[in-house]
């Protein structure tokens, strides 16, 4: 392995290069003579419009607000007096003659804009059609959401990540999507109420970033503004207004209290603030729903039971924008996360002595050094997260394990403590030189991983299915116990654990790496109808033997028939091509270490013979009845890399609506899986007929080896539309056509059986077939805005096991056979066909994935009322154009004249209070969780609870199936 002292020594060079290289281009920069900030009447930036500024004689330049914080700059004026003027339809129009400007000293003029009295109320980008360019960031098959068009998503954590994981789609590749948060990769995902924008897909082929383009999400949270103004929000939700979950006999408890505020404004001339604070508490009801056995008459059956989860979380956000000076701004933010969750880990198979009592402590400081000199911009961003977990059973049983069934007895996860500290600093550079924009800059990050784990000191009973049911296999167990019976006789009578396993060993571990990534980048405006991007972006991490990670990206985007005489284009045909690259996670590196046999002992013991017994054999004793499991880490392990191309097509379809289509094409190698290179040798070992099998190593257990054999195949197109029919209407939707195969889902699969790899590359985790989304909002001239956001999807793949160790492994992942002799005892009949969980040779075994899940179908609406008071700050939002005398105004013919009915649900009154009911699930459709795929189980092919896992705050909110929850909130 790469020693970290090495991997900092490289690192410190790449670092000390890159700073060189941005201090020089920085010198070479030019000189501003004025610049700027463009705001509206709330304080929030404004980005994307032109900015004139008149000379003498007449002669016009022309400069756009960027897309971060809404700023203008002019470089290299000549000394004189200009006029800077702002058009832009929706405001007041805005001239400032007398700008002097001196050599040598920096003019700054910040623009405020006031909506017209004649216009609705609404931001400019906001207002401003989708349209379609050739620049590498206008790309139609993004998705932008902000102002109103984020009201379509739902307040709620846990359905805000599904919301925006369902808007990137299934193009994420096989490592899913990635997050980043104002820059920066991993953290918290921010409270909907601080969240100014989110670019989902943009610029999907830029080198300065590590995760693929399409499936990326980015978030930028609100800065503080030059005007006083705040939020106070309180919703509500109770299980009496809302639906029974179909997993549960009886309608769960459900009690949500969510209070939410914020506040913002000027700090003196220089500086302005923003503070957030949060406290959310859900009493959830967490439904167990099993098949187990009476404990009278120890007959099998369905059982459900539901225990409310108190659930508590604690926010607090501040953060300060402050100008150091006319080239330099610094932003300084602190987020502070507290959660409290009692009885965790109920529900789905666990029974309630599974529970358990966990806490989350979670801090992040950031830091954004901006630096504006001349035509070139500076970035220094410094983020620390750090995350504090503690876990505390309420029970120190063994585990019950009845595969496919139930899982009792106490929790596994001990009495542990996990604490990870996270470093990334980022310098970025961008230069704008004539036709070309160059950014380039480093990326570099560190983790720490302190942790305290005792997982599974308790032990685990494991039984398993086969040629009989393992609810059977358990219930023989106690019934034969009963009539008593030695554990012997009890096996003989085909009862008896199927395997035990217990953790042994120190409990401290300590870890670390470090990563790093270069890449630099130009955008080149070949024509004005072609662009054209050329980037690379170089990565490496420590504890790796891998320095060969390259990643090439180039992208064209071309206006077919565009030129000087066609400033806006119709059509635009992109193309792209990039290498993106994987890393290692830490958390593999501690699981490696912590069972490497010498850290921590993993013992496994088959079909033992004291499950009655009242205390657990000694750690001695176990290693004499069974044998150690233990993983390590492959000398030859890689990094995953993705080679992704894409072509798009987009068409202007109308003034207000833009369409396009994309084919994807995804090829992943050296993706990530886990192989028992210690698995008894073929016809060794008969998981029914006792005996002492040969292993290749020539010791006993099982030696789970990471490695980086895994390869992985998508193709897919994706159509979607975005459309802006007048202020009061914002409508996207997309459509996906994907097929993705694999012959790995993670570092967690591992081959069913481990000397032959037939039917490992099977159907991906991601391979979603169809997905329909739909979302937008609709204002009404009542002050009333409905937002609907619609999800259907068709049913992903899931395994389809014997629920039984066919190979020796350890691993109850073995796959059925089809059978070819109905009449053999033990198949089952499954909609699959007729299936054998004790496949001979002869018979065809199903591959990976076989299974198909059912589709899923999400029907969300949010209705919001708004009721303005206090001063007035302009005309009220509900009023639209006015109609002409003869009838219909062209606007109105055209469809873009709504106004009658369409507006804004904010009121120009100073004070605003809103009223809003969402509906999650609106038409209260069943959307089953995982589905159950060991073939000898009760529950086969089916789920035993709704889908959705826990959100940021480690919450669960399942407890019902429809839900609602009212909010009322004050703004000023």
């Amino acid at each position: 392995m790469i020693s970290l002292r090495e991997t900092l020594r490289r690192v410190v060079d790449v670092v000390l290069v890159s700073c060189f290289l941005s201090a020089t281009a920085l010198a070479q920069s030019g000189e501003v003579s004025l610049r700027g900030q463009v705001t509206d009447q709330s304080g929030a930036v404004v980005p994307g419009i032109p900015v004139g500024l008149i000379g003498p004689g007449g002669a016009m330049r022309e400069a756009t607000t960027e897309a971060s914080e809404g700023r203008y700059v002019f470089r290299d004026l000549p000394a004189a007096t200009y006029t800077l003027r702002v058009r832009v339809k929706g405001f007041a129009d805005i001239e400032k003659p007398g700008v002097a400007i001196v050599r040598g000293q920096p003019q700054v003029v910040d623009i405020r804009l006031t909506v017209v009295m004649e216009q609705q109320e609404f931001t400019v980008k906001e207002d401003e059609a989708p349209s379609v360019s050739v620049s590498s960031s206008n790309n139609a098959s993004a998705v932008t959401l902000q102002g109103d068009e984020l009201q379509a998503l739902s307040d709620d954590p846990t359905d805000l990540q599904a919301d925006l994981q369902a808007l990137a789609g299934p193009s994420a590749g096989p490592s899913g999507g990635a997050m980043f948060v104002n820059g920066f990769s991993g953290g918290t995902l921010p409270a909907k109420e601080s969240i100014r924008e989110i670019r989902i897909n943009q610029n999907p082929f830029s080198p300065e970033y590590d995760k693929l383009g399409y499936g990326r999400i980015e978030i930028f949270t609100k800065p503080g503004t030059e005007k006083y103004h705040g939020t106070i929000n309180y919703g509500f939700g109770k299980d009496f207004w809302n639906s029974r979950n179909p997993y549960s006999a009886q309608k769960a408890p459900f009690m949500l209290n969510e209070f939410e505020g914020n506040v913002g404004g000027p700090l003196g001339k220089r500086a302005s603030f923003a503070f957030e604070w949060q406290r959310n508490m859900v009493d959830n009801g967490s439904i167990t729903n099993v098949v187990t056995l009476d404990p009278q008459t120890l007959t099998a059956g369905a059982f459900t039971s539901v225990l409310t989860t108190p659930q508590r979380f604690t926010r607090i956000n501040p953060r300060v924008d402050y100008q150091l000076n006319q080239n330099n701004t610094l932003t300084v933010a602190y987020d502070f996360t507290h959660s409290d969750i009692r009885d965790g880990g109920i529900g789905g198979f666990d029974l309630i002595s599974r529970g358990y009592h966990v806490q989350y402590t979670d801090q992040t400081v950031q830091l954004t050094e901006t630096v504006v000199l001349g035509r070139n911009i500076n970035e220094t961003r410094f983020q620390y997260y750090r995350t504090a977990m503690q876990t505390m059973p309420n029970s120190l049983s063994p585990e019950i394990r009845v595969l496919g069934s139930f899982n009792g007895g106490g929790a596994q996860n001990g009495q542990s403590f996990d604490t990870q500290n996270n470093f990334e600093l980022q310098n970025y550079t961008s230069m704008v030189r004539s036709r070309h924009t160059w950014r380039f800059g480093i990326r570099l990050r560190g983790e720490l991983d302190d942790s305290i784990a005792r997982q599974n000191f308790n032990g685990t009973f494991t039984f398993a299915g086969g040629s009989i049911q393992s609810i059977e296999r358990y219930r023989r167990t106690l019934l034969f116990h009963q009539m008593g019976n030695s554990e012997a006789q009890i096996r003989a009578l085909g009862g008896g654990a199927t395997q035990f396993s217990i953790d042994t060993g120190i409990p401290n571990l300590s870890a670390r790496q470090v990563d790093v990534g270069v890449f630099a980048g130009d955008e080149w405006q070949v024509r004005s109808n072609v662009t054209m991007d050329l980037g690379f972006r170089y990565e490496t991490q420590s504890y790796i033997h891998d320095w060969r990670d390259f990643a090439p990206r180039v992208a064209i985007s071309w206006a077919p028939g565009g030129g000087a005489s066609n400033s806006r284009a119709k059509t635009v045909v992109r193309a792209g091509f990039g290498i993106f690259y994987d890393r290692f996670p830490l958390s593999d590196i501690v699981t490696a270490e912590r069972y490497n046999g010498i850290v921590q002992q993993q013992h496994v013991v088959g079909n033992p013979d004291f499950f009655f017994d009242p205390t657990i054999p000694s750690a001695a004793t176990l290693a004499a009845l069974g044998y150690q499991s233990s993983e390590e880490v492959s000398s030859r392990l890689r990094t995953p890399y993705v080679m992704q191309s894409a072509l798009t097509f987009e068409r202007q379809l109308s003034a207000s609506t833009a369409f396009a289509v994309t084919y994807t094409n995804s090829h992943g190698v050296h993706l990530f899986r886990s192989q028992d290179i210690n698995a008894p040798l073929p016809g060794t070992y008969d998981p029914n007929v006792p005996g002492k099998p040969t292993f290749p190593l020539g010791h006993p257990g099982p030696v789970f080896l990471m490695d980086s054999s895994g390869i992985y195949n998508q193709n897919q197109i994706v159509a979607n539309i975005n459309t802006r029919l007048n202020r009061g209407v914002s409508l996207f939707g997309f459509y996906v056509l994907n097929r993705a195969m694999s012959s790995s889902d993670g570092i967690d699969t591992v081959p069913a059986n481990p000397y032959s790899l037939t039917g490992e590359y099977g159907p991906a985790a991601t391979d979603v077939r169809h997905r329909v989304t739909f979302g937008g909002s609709i204002n009404t001239k009542w002050n009333l805005r409905v937002s609907p956001f619609v999800i259907v999807q068709s049913g992903a793949p899931f395994d389809v096991t014997t629920g039984s160790d066919l190979y020796g492994t350890t691993l109850f992942n073995g796959r059925p056979g089809i059978a070819t002799d109905p009449s053999k005892p033990g198949v089952i009949q499954t909609r699959y066909g007729l299936l054998d969980p004790n496949p001979s040779p002869d018979e065809h075994i199903l591959g990976r994935n076989y299974g198909r899940g059912p589709a899923q179908t999400r029907v969300n609406i949010r209705v919001a009322k708004a009721i303005g008071f206090g001063g007035e700050t302009g005309r009220s939002a509900e009023q639209g154009p006015a109609a002409s005398a003869g009838g219909a105004t062209a606007a109105q013919a055209s469809g873009r004249g709504l106004g009658g009915i369409i507006g804004s649900p904010k009121t120009v009154r100073r004070y605003n209070l809103i009223i809003s009911m969402s509906i999650q699930n609106l038409l209260n459709h069943t959307n089953p969780g995982p589905i159950t795929g060991d073939i000898t189980s009760p529950l086969f092919g089916s789920a035993n609870r709704v889908a959705g896992g826990p959100n940021g705050e480690g919450f669960f909110e399942t407890a019902n199936n429809r839900r609602l929850e009212a909010q009322i909130r004050f703004t000023f």
